[in-house]
């Protein structure tokens, strides 16, 4: 992956995180910081999975990247709730 694939799969991952965290019902005690970073590693991961599956289809990878960002904001405000709540 080259320097703008990189760039690119910030871009797309910040999309993600924010779409992850709209669908995610209740309110998240996570900042839009953390959402963000959910939103790359999803980008990067769905983008890992798509290549190793032979999927060459942008939209079935962009819906793959957005699934487990939907699971990685849900599991990381569920955390985040837990620890809070004392």
């Amino acid at each position: 992956m080259d320097i703008n694939g990189v760039i690119s799969a910030i871009f797309v991952g910040i999309v993600i995180g924010l779409i992850a965290r709209i669908l995610v019902p209740s309110m998240q005690p996570i900042g839009c910081i953390v959402t963000i970073i959910i939103g790359i590693l999803a980008a990067f991961a769905g983008l890992w999975i798509a290549s190793a599956a032979n999927i060459d289809n942008f939209w079935l990878t962009f819906a793959i990247q957005i699934f487990i960002a939907v699971v990685l904001v849900a599991i990381t405000a569920f955390l985040f709730r837990k620890s809070n709540t004392g």
